[in-house]
């Protein structure tokens, strides 16, 4: 088989797999099995020990902060668009996490959208997101700074600002796997 041949097969996987990098007019889908959308991402660990890139992102009230002054935690580090239907789906699961691990772990969601950060902050409205805070990658810096092609691209950074694992597209957080991951870093609060 040439590798020509190879090519579409590897596009059709890289496409099911998430979200590309443009913005649609109305949400992409993900997998879909038996009338459900299929959860597509998996714990990665190969990039484990990387450090947290230095990047700035900014909120629609045109603060700035440095993703690498956020060190002394754990950081579960979330990138999202609001055209990706696998970025919506996962979003208040992930908005559950951080009001689970409250001061023992910054989740922080970081908007790929490009133009108007209000569209941004028109979502968590919708949606009732309080424990998000809603920063934006205007630049897209931190995307490419840590290599993400697919959205959501997910990374749990360690106290120290290391990578611990990554997930490329949707994820169940409110998994037994998924606490149990996060849970190598962070000492478990005391749940309800």
């Amino acid at each position: 088989m040439s590798r020509f041949a190879i090519l579409p097969a590897l596009a059709a996987v890289l496409v099911l797999s998430g979200c590309d990098r443009e913005p649609q007019e109305s949400p992409q889908e993900s997998s879909v099995e038996g009338g459900e959308a299929a959860i597509t991402g998996e714990i990665d660990r190969r990039f484990a020990g990387e450090l947290m890139p230095a990047a700035n992102l900014v909120n629609s009230a045109e603060e700035v902060i440095n993703l690498g002054a956020l060190q002394g935690r754990p950081v579960l580090v979330n990138l999202w668009a609001t055209w990706c239907a696998p970025c919506v789906k996962e979003m208040p699961l992930l908005d559950q996490v951080a009001a689970d691990y409250g001061d023992e772990l910054s989740v922080i969601t970081i908007s790929q959208d490009m133009g108007d950060p209000g569209k941004v902050a028109a979502f968590f409205e919708e949606n009732t997101l309080a424990n998000l805070p809603q920063w934006l990658d205007p630049q897209l810096a931190l995307g490419e700074a840590i290599g993400a092609q697919t959205l959501p691209t997910t990374v749990l950074y360690d106290a120290t600002g290391q990578e611990v694992w990554r997930v490329t597209g949707d994820y169940d957080w409110a998994s037994e796997e998924a606490r149990a991951a996060i849970d190598e870093v962070v000492e478990t609060p005391e749940m309800p």
